[in-house]
């Protein structure tokens, strides 16, 4: 169990490198489209499409899967490890790690162009709720009087007022 949540952390480091990557360079991926497809049906200069990078979801648990799949089918011939319960569920593990971590370098990525091109607006959004919160914590303060504050007026003691029951004999109702 320690080993798979290790590999199943790696897998997420991995998945947001393998993300940041493509996003950089599409490199890979413009050749196998090249040499695939047709003249009419190749990608343009301009897109930025890779194996992770802009991909739907059932894309990438594809194009990870096959990437897992040949890296253990290269590992299998390199080192003889039996097909277990482990192998299968580490095999898990390292897909779903990657795909959980292109997720959050998308998620990261596009935070940080949302940020870029909005610096301006939140610098200014910024600066405003900090002076309302100083406004806020100066008026709650208790030494602070505001200025158009009236001070209470004390209040006189009335004559004494006569009980419900001398009004009501006053009346002749009792």
């Amino acid at each position: 169990m320690t080993l798979e949540l290790i590999i199943f952390i790696a897998s997420i480091l991995f998945g947001v490198l393998l993300y940041w990557r493509e996003s950089q360079n599409n490199g890979l991926y413009r050749s196998i489209n090249r040499i695939l497809n047709s003249k009419e049906l190749q990608m343009s200069a301009d897109d930025k499409t890779g194996f992770v990078y802009k991909q739907k979801l059932l894309m990438r648990v594809v194009y990870i899967g096959f990437l897992f799949l040949g890296a253990i089918i290269i590992l299998q011939f390199v080192v003889p490890i039996g097909v277990s319960y482990n192998s299968v569920s580490v095999f898990v593990s390292l897909i779903s790690g990657t795909l959980i971590g292109t997720y959050i370098a998308n998620f990261v990525l596009k935070s940080g162009k949302v940020i870029e091109e909005n610096s301006d607006h939140l610098e200014d959004v910024v600066e405003q709720t900090v002076d309302k919160v100083s406004g806020f914590v100066e008026d709650l303060r208790p030494e602070n009087k505001l200025p158009n504050q009236v001070p209470e007026k004390e209040e006189k003691p009335e004559a004494e007022k006569k009980s419900a029951r001398e009004r009501l004999k006053d009346k002749g109702l009792m």
